[in-house]
């Protein structure tokens, strides 16, 4: 790879000529030519409540379970919570969090409000595991819900939902630097494939800078829950925030290194959703400002 590669920009790749330069020598010939799809079309939900978290950062747990009943509500389009969840799951569903451990961990205010609403909904507690670690943990699972936290990462660009499941693959290195173009076939295994039925992210106090050791000046309240059931569509706009936010720090574009190539790659090659903001109906509702998204 050329050394300037390491400042692609998104544009640029999407562009095309980057793109199928770096997802030939990447992913071989299965790179598709990204042309949009006919009816393609995906709703990504962001629920945000200024008093959700305050100046000491402490998350208003009461204020997060009402986010989370609209946010289920909003992505199935059931009038009531219990509803909501019933269309995602079934009682008899084994039902694995996948929450993000590290950098920019999920709030442990959230991962309880999810299981709070799962018992309230009817799903025997014994049947919701923690589900973040190696193969085993999705193998064990009938569902998932990926519940990632919302940050950049110095190590595939961009670290939410794509990366979520990157120990399922029991060999993470390899989907390292500019490798993280395959992070999509991952979610393709066999016993990952299909299962997630939520993608559920914590975007209370993200991080737009990549680590390895969180910088609190690249951390900011914007205190929302972003969510829908097509991963490439819930990264696409988490990724457009980051990059808005990075954006509005330096005041011009600051691309993100490695370029999250990812993104793209799980539209295009893996087939796991769009990654096309024209096809992303985005439904807001509370808090507007900064939203960084349109």
């Amino acid at each position: 790879m050329a050394e300037n590669q390491n400042h692609i920009t998104r544009r640029d790749f999407i562009r095309g000529t980057v793109g199928a330069t770096i997802g030939a020598s990447i992913l071989g010939a299965n790179w598709k030519d990204g042309l949009t799809m006919p009816g393609r079309s995906s709703l990504v939900t962001i629920v945000r409540d200024k008093a959700v978290m305050d100046a000491s950062l402490k998350v208003d747990a009461a204020i997060l379970k009402n986010m989370l009943a609209q946010t289920v509500m909003q992505v199935t389009g059931a009038k009531t919570a219990k509803e909501a969840w019933l269309k995602l799951f079934k009682p008899d569903d084994i039902i694995g969090l996948v929450p993000t451990p590290h950098l920019n961990p999920t709030h442990d205010e959230l991962v309880d409000a999810v299981k709070e609403a799962l018992i309230a909904a009817g799903i025997p507690s014994s049947r919701i595991q923690m589900a973040q670690g190696g193969p085993e943990k999705p193998k064990a699972c009938t569902a998932l819900i990926a519940l990632p936290g919302l940050k950049a990462h110095w190590l595939t660009g961009l670290g939410t939902v794509l990366k979520n499941y990157i120990m399922y693959s029991g060999n993470p290195s390899h989907y390292h630097g500019e490798d993280n173009a395959k992070l999509g076939e991952i979610w393709n295994y066999p016993f990952v494939k299909g299962k997630t039925r939520l993608i559920l992210v914590d975007a209370l106090y993200p991080l737009c800078d990549k680590g390895p050791q969180p910088d609190p000046r690249y951390k900011w309240q914007y205190k929302g829950l972003i969510a829908g059931t097509d991963p490439v569509a819930v990264e696409t706009v988490c990724l457009k925030i980051i990059t808005e936010k990075r954006k509005a720090l330096r005041g011009e574009p600051w691309p993100l290194s490695p370029p999250p190539l990812c993104v793209e790659a799980a539209d295009k090659v893996y087939g796991l959703g769009t990654s096309k903001m024209e096809e992303i109906k985005i439904q807001h509702s509370g808090w507007s400002e900064e939203l960084l998204v349109g």
